[in-house]
């Protein structure tokens, strides 16, 4: 098996790791050993901590999802770290890869979306509906390679599934996706959705974090960095895409 995860970035407050797909960020009814354990096991053996290890996720990703997540190492860090994220103060960049060609070059999508907890499964509907949580982001169609597109999305609201589902509503499903309606899984059983880049301040520090998690060392992925025009410290991160 492929090491679970690479660290990004780590201090006294945080762990910020490059999650690989396929491994669940906190545990679910499979019982498989989730990132949070390896998580923990790292800081256990690191610092030669007995006992319990305090560290907690502050968001999530899907499992078949690569890319960054953090999790804070003190009470503090993730009481913090969770008020950020609820007023949306963190700035998040994905990677998505498509087979359909996305209309537009950029624009905006806002659905309202509906979890089935049963099918573990959202739908997005065009306008409101009872019960539906407003879910928003924005897209940059970045190139064509191969067949596929590469697209960038920035969500603004952070429900489950929503870029999954948002992406599938405009006609794009995500490569590999076959929950959302692509046409074949990808042989890992990941899908080509990538969480690239998150910008926050530091909850304790108070520094400006620019984090990039690398794309999956696989050979599909890695024919899109050429598209990475954007260097991670780059200060416009917070105004404009990539590229």
């Amino acid at each position: 098996m492929k090491k679970p995860f690479n660290v990004i970035y780590e201090d006294n407050h945080l762990l910020v790791v490059n999650k690989v797909a396929g491994v669940l960020v906190q545990g679910d009814k499979t019982g498989d050993k989730t990132l949070t354990d390896y998580c923990k096991d790292y800081i256990a053996n690191k610092y030669l901590k007995p006992g319990a290890v305090f560290l907690h996720p502050v968001h999530r990703l899907d499992r078949p999802v690569s890319g960054i997540v953090v999790f804070a190492r003190t009470s503090k860090a993730l009481e913090r770290m969770t008020a950020l994220f609820r007023k949306r103060d963190v700035h998040k960049v994905y990677w998505a890869v498509v087979k359909s060609r996305p209309k537009e070059e950029y624009g905006k999508l806002t659905h309202w979306l509906i979890k089935n907890e049963n099918s573990n499964q959202a739908t997005a509907y065009e306008r409101e509906v009872d019960g539906a949580k407003k879910s928003e982001l924005t897209f940059k169609r970045l190139g064509k390679l191969n067949d596929h597109w590469l697209v960038e999305v920035r969500p603004l609201t952070g429900r489950p599934h929503q870029i999954r589902v948002q992406l599938a509503a405009m006609g794009c499903p995500i490569r590999g996706d076959v929950k959302y309606g692509f046409s074949k899984p990808n042989p890992d059983a990941s899908i080509n959705l990538h969480a690239f880049h998150l910008v926050f301040v530091h909850p304790v520090k108070k520094e400006k974090l620019y984090l990039r998690a690398a794309l999956p060392e696989e050979p599909f992925w890695e024919q899109f960095l050429e598209f990475e025009n954007q260097k991670t410290g780059d200060k416009h991160l917070g105004v404009t895409f990539s590229g």
